[in-house]
This record gives structure tokens, C-alpha cells and sequence, in this order.
């Protein structure tokens, strides 16, 4: 962010300024720092500095505690959880992307299973359904286990694995 640019979480207006903007008096928001209400940001020189979020906090307390009647500790509480439950809803967004893009994978992972199955199905050299593009010129041999008698193993090659193509 540039330092021409503002959030509502930068920290610029000076205690007499939020006082203003919050309609409360300097000494109501130090109080309200201290019993943790609010957490205003330290200037260099240790004046306390206010973002536009801290004052949007001000005035949410003053309407609970005139309009609603609740004390200092419940609008403690109830800020609290509100912070909580906003946690939890960006928690809770992050795991939906999560499980959207795994079940992306997942059925591609499927498509590409099927497409496996579907070849080793048919074990027809059919060109045009190759995984790997294979050149035109190149000699593609198939080969396959007698039925009888052990067979001679090549060393990379495991049990049970469908013919390869060689050069």
C-alpha cells in the first residue's frame, strides 16, 4: 500500500480527533483503553492513534451501553465474540476454497482413472487415444506374458503391468 493510500485499520487520528468523530470525551476513550475496549495503535512518541475501525468500535459501545443499558464487561463480551465469529466465518470460507479445488482435483483425478481403465480395457494401440503422443515414426511393440512357465522379468517393470511401448 502506498502511503498515500488509507484502510480503516490505519492508524491516524489523535485521541482529541477520534474523541470528536466518536462523540465522547478524550478521558471516556482512555478509560475504554484501559478495561480493553478498545486498542489504539502508538505513535513514535507514544501518543495513542486511533484507525477509522477503532472509532466505528466507539460508537458500536457508546449505542450498546445508552441505547441497550450494557455494562462495560457485556459489551467487552459481546465485542469479543464478534471478533470470534468473524474469525470463524474467514475460517470457514477458507476451508470451502479448500474442499472446491479438492473436489476439482478429484474429479480429475477420476477423469484420468477412467481413461486408464478405459485403455488397459481395450490394450489396442489405437494412436489417437495414447496418454503420452508417441511420433508416427516411432515402432510400437506390445508385448505379453506367455501363459506358461515363469517369464524373465526386466528389472524396472513390476508384476501385473500393462505392455510397454519400445523404440
Amino acid at each position: 500500500m502506498s502511503p498515500y493510500e488509507m484502510s480503516d485499520d490505519m492508524p491516524v487520528y489523535v485521541i482529541s480527533v477520534a474523541a470528536h468523530l466518536s462523540g465522547m470525551h478524550p478521558q471516556t476513550l482512555r478509560g475504554y483503553e484501559r478495561v480493553g475496549l478498545v486498542s489504539p495503535r502508538r505513535a513514535a512518541g507514544g501518543g495513542r492513534r486511533y484507525s477509522m475501525r477503532d472509532i466505528l468500535a466507539l460508537r458500536e459501545i457508546q449505542r450498546l451501553s445508552q441505547e441497550e443499558g450494557i455494562n462495560l464487561s457485556g459489551i467487552k463480551r459481546i465485542l469479543d465474540l464478534e471478533r470470534e465469529l468473524e474469525q470463524a466465518r474467514l475460517l470457514a470460507a477458507e476451508v470451502h476454497a479448500e474442499a472446491a479445488q479438492l473436489r476439482a482435483e478429484l474429479e480429475s483425478t477420476r477423469a484420468v482413472a477412467a481413461r486408464l481403465a478405459e485403455l488397459l480395457r481395450s490394450r489396442t494401440p489405437d494412436t489417437s487415444a495414447t496418454l503420452v503422443p508417441v511420433r508416427s515414426s516411432t515402432r510400437v511393440t506390445f508385448r505379453q506374458a506367455a501363459a506358461k512357465g515363469p517369464q524373465p522379468q526386466r528389472p524396472e517393470a513390476a508384476q501385473g503391468e500393462p505392455p510397454v511401448a519400445t523404440e
